[in-house]
């Protein structure tokens, strides 16, 4: 039985792809072109560039035509406490380290800061009725100028009312939140939970990162809710991950560092 025309575009595109010929990131031909090339009809074309979309090839990109998915190399960031910054925090501490030690170049944009009625996940995290006003620090992350992740964290807005003020700065706190409120408040972190989840990037997540339109591409939603000395929570930090450029460690007991051996990212044990 002769294979289907549409089968037969798609092969020899994904042929060109797979050699190089077509490079990752570059624009196919136009839907006009291709019909030319193939002397196919418009649906035929239309069915083959579906097909390479559902293999994750290509993305087509409304207003502006199908482009080869351009592959990320993952990167991999340890989520459990370490030596170098304890169980009080450091996240983004650890987040530059990390980068710094993968050769790579970190980005992060100044706080954007609000103050707003607390969302049912963040209420029940931060063990308030729904709709208390808490204030948000969120920050853009990338690497290499690549979007990487998108980090908002949460707290009780009777901090500022504490002494702790600067928490309303649209600025970095260069100690560290952790370190600002143990100092100003004598609240200690003394551990932290994290519980992750996955989903289909929103539209704000999807023109950051630059994810597929289709939703194919998930993210994935790290909730982490740190605990002061005398168990109540004080901060949720909420950070989403595209899942095509992201990777994850978790530590437990005394483990050597991984060792990289491979170019995408994956380490031996």
């Amino acid at each position: 039985m002769a294979e289907p025309m549409y089968q037969r575009i798609a092969d020899d595109l994904r042929g060109q792809i797979e050699s190089g010929a077509l490079k990752r990131g570059s624009q196919l031909p136009t839907e006009l072109e291709l019909r030319e090339k193939y002397e196919a009809s418009r649906n035929t074309v239309r069915d083959a560039i579906r097909r390479l979309i559902n293999l994750g090839l290509v993305e087509t990109r409304p207003g502006q035509g199908t482009f080869v998915y351009s592959k990320i190399d993952p990167f991999v960031t340890t989520l459990s406490a370490d030596r170098a910054t304890g169980l009080g925090g450091g996240e983004g501490a650890t987040y530059l380290s990390e980068v710094d030690a993968a050769h790579k170049k970190a980005k992060t944009s100044e706080p954007r800061v609000e103050l707003q009625r607390a969302a049912p996940e963040i209420a029940a995290r931060l063990r308030v009725p729904e709709g208390t006003q808490v204030i948000s620090r969120h920050q853009e992350r990338s690497i290499d100028d690549t979007p990487w992740s998108l980090q908002t964290s949460f707290y009780p807005k009777d901090f500022v009312k504490r002494g702790a003020d600067r928490l309303l700065d649209a600025e970095d706190i260069t100690e560290g939140t952790v370190k600002y409120l143990e100092a100003t408040l004598d609240l200690k972190q003394v551990g932290y939970r994290d519980w992750i989840t996955a989903r289909a990037p929103d539209a704000t997540e999807t023109d950051f990162f630059k994810l597929p339109p289709d939703g194919r591409v998930a993210v994935f939603e790290i909730f982490r809710t740190a605990f002061d000395q005398n168990g109540t929570p004080m901060r949720v930090t909420v950070t989403v991950f595209p899942i095509d450029r992201n990777q994850f460690i978790v530590n437990v007991g005394d483990v050597p560092s991984p060792q990289y051996e491979t170019s995408d990212g994956r380490a031996a044990s």
